[in-house]
């Protein structure tokens, strides 16, 4: 059997592994791959290739659309789409799609939920307790009976709505979407509203987690009022994009006491400095914008380039359109 398509895969060459070698797995096989080559020439490199995989988005550059004119699709090997510029391709009319949500949805949710349990339990306050043999004192509060405001409820979510019930949390939710009655019992949603509602889900929450795109409408969503909002006991937790907090108005609000603490996975300005005062706090918990990127997560947005890859070598329509 003579293989596929023309397939060319634009890697990030500082995060080469697992994403190039599961890609070469899951693509490569039945397709003629091709990895691009920074330091060579662009437009031989895009003759005749049907279909581009982009990591992350922020690969594709304006002068590989305008060369690239047989590609029948250009796949996101990622969620976001901050990064990349759409509207260029959608003037270029090259069909673009991601791998959406539902494919780093669980360990989102599995972020977003240690975060909660660290921040309860006081973490930093306990292994300094441990450094300076300071035993047996109570220290932090459990999540049973607490509130989980979700700000936006698709997959990542819904995933941490189910573990959240699981601890007897309460939980409200929000979306620009219509939240089905099916939904509010599925995930034992006490509270199902629209964006609207957000200044009062902000003052519900012992716990907010932010679960959104980043677009000019949600860029700095939380500022300095929608922080005033919340508990001084409250918890922020965002494992979805940095830019949607102010970070300056969040590190006040933390480094005054006014809000109990924050769980943060993503930053403005990536990578963050690791002398940025607002993770140097006790009471901030951070990761290096890796909740959603697993082993288990690279090899699912793999198969899901694959599949839809097969879709347009069959003639058929790929899934998860964004250009349209």
């Amino acid at each position: 059997m003579g293989l596929g398509l023309k397939v060319l895969f634009l890697p990030n060459p500082k995060i080469l592994q697992p994403w190039q070698n599961d890609v070469v797995a899951a693509v490569g096989a039945r397709n003629d791959l091709k990895i691009f080559d920074y330091d060579s020439a662009l437009r031989a490199q895009f003759d005749g290739i049907d279909v581009v995989i982009d990591f992350g988005g922020a690969m594709g550059t304006r002068p590989m659309a305008d060369v690239a004119q047989s590609v029948k699709l250009w796949q996101i090997l990622g969620t976001g789409f901050d990064h990349f510029d759409l509207a260029y391709w959608k003037q270029k009319k090259i069909p673009v799609a991601n791998c959406p949500g539902e494919f780093t949805a669980i360990p989102l949710a599995e972020c977003a939920m240690m975060y909660m349990l660290m921040l309860s339990r006081q973490w930093t306050q306990s292994q300094h307790s441990v450094q300076t043999g300071r035993f047996c004192v109570p220290c932090g509060t459990e999540l049973f009976g607490r509130t989980l405001a979700l700000i936006g409820f698709g997959s990542s979510a819904r995933e941490l709505a189910h573990r959240a019930r699981a601890f007897g949390m309460r939980i409200l939710a929000i979306d620009i979407r219509e939240i089905s009655l099916a939904e509010k019992k599925e995930f034992g949603l006490e509270f199902a509203g629209k964006p609207e509602d957000l200044n009062q889900l902000l003052s519900l929450g012992d716990y907010v987690s932010l679960h959104l795109h980043l677009n000019e409408e949600t860029r700095h969503m939380i500022g300095g009022s929608q922080i005033r909002l919340m508990k001084p006991s409250a918890c922020l937790i965002n494992v979805a994009r940095g830019g949607l907090v102010d970070e300056k108005e969040l590190y006040l609000a933390l480094s005054e006491g006014r809000i109990a603490g924050a769980g943060l996975d993503v930053f403005d300005v990536e990578p963050v400095d690791p002398n940025h005062p607002l993770v140097k706090l006790p009471n901030v918990v951070a990761t290096p914008h890796i909740a959603g990127v697993t082993a288990d997560t690279s090899k699912r947005r793999a198969a899901c380039a694959a599949h839809n890859i097969d879709l347009v070598a069959q003639g058929k329509e790929f899934l998860y359109r964004i250009d349209q």
